[in-house]
């Protein structure tokens, strides 16, 4: 039997980051359930086409997924165990912004199935968490990472980012040093907690953002490539030297602790993304969900009126990519 990945896309943030391009709003509560409801529509007309698939990893992301009420994590995720053949041993994530954790909300998610989350620090200082547009400080994460450690999850990744608008080398090395070993600078920090997964990214400027708008008005101090690529090789050493193995560009992992989820993106294999504008490959074929929001909601889960952009892709095409 096949096996596939399931991706499911939540487009709501208590507040939109000044540097993401994703389809995602604030301010958007009265639309919620409703959305949740065509999710779930699609999500069971999805089961029915794709019920010879083998699902072994679910990603909830956004957006803030646990920008949700518990009540509609839950009807999503029971839709999509009655509609696919999940594995025992399937990896189930959802991202956890810190800021919209709580020990009430990590154990809801562990009882709902979830037993791996993902949580967005991504820096140690306030100042830039602040400059980002991030709605929490690095006090909120620290008290939300343990919520969710007393709740029983055992498997946690950690985002950070780093050459952002006027971060320092230094600043970047506190983040780092923070999440493994130590209040001494911010990596290690990051290893203190002990998460058993590390992504970290460099900061692309996108259209359609604030921080595009900034930059192209001349009002945002970017750090050079050369800092950037020595931010990047410093990170791939220093995690290395703290048994964290790179097995994609942005990934770090414990041994054993790699995420199937990506690992599937990476390798090409088939997936599955189920919301407003989530991407699929399946059978051959690169298609995506409508990003209007509006449209999404009133096809109540008619993928015919949904899916755009459908690419087949030939085996040439398959070569190339990988």
């Amino acid at each position: 039997m096949k096996i596939a990945s399931v991706y499911i896309h939540i487009p709501f943030c208590r507040q939109k980051c000044l540097y993401c391009d994703f389809p995602s709003w604030a301010g958007r509560e009265g639309q919620m359930q409703m959305y949740v409801d065509a999710l779930t529509a699609e999500i069971r007309a999805q089961g029915k086409r794709y019920e010879n698939r083998e699902v072994v990893s679910v990603f909830f992301g956004g957006g803030t997924p646990t920008a949700l009420e518990i009540p509609m994590l839950a009807q999503l995720m029971q839709a999509i165990r009655e509609s696919f053949r999940v594995t025992a041993d399937a990896e189930l994530t959802t991202e956890a912004n810190p800021g919209t954790l709580s020990y009430e909300m990590a154990a809801a998610l562990k009882k709902m199935g979830f037993n791996r989350l993902s949580m967005g620090v991504q820096a140690w200082q306030n100042s830039i968490l602040h400059r980002l547009g991030r709605i929490h400080t690095i006090e909120e994460f620290l008290e939300n990472y343990h919520a969710v450690r007393q709740a029983g999850f055992e498997n946690v990744n950690v985002d950070l980012m780093f050459a952002l608008p006027g971060q320092s080398m230094a600043q970047w090395q506190e983040t780092v040093r923070q999440t493994l070993d130590s209040w001494k600078n911010t990596l290690k920090r990051t290893a203190m907690l002990k998460p058993e997964h590390i992504s970290a990214y460099s900061l692309i400027i996108e259209e359609g953002t604030p921080f595009y708008e900034s930059y192209r008005a001349g009002k945002l101090e970017l750090v050079s490539e050369e800092m950037d690529r020595e931010m990047y090789h410093w990170t791939v050493d220093t995690l290395a030297e703290w048994g964290y193995g790179q097995y994609e560009i942005s990934n770090f992992a414990k041994v054993g602790r790699q995420s199937r989820h990506n690992r599937i993106y990476w390798q090409a294999e088939e997936y599955l993304g189920m919301g407003l504008g989530a991407h699929s490959y399946m059978d051959g074929k690169r298609f995506h969900n409508s990003y209007d929001l509006q449209k999404y909601i009133s096809a109540k889960g008619d993928t015919s009126l949904l899916r755009e952009d459908t690419e087949l892709i030939t085996e040439t095409d398959a070569l190339a990519e990988f």
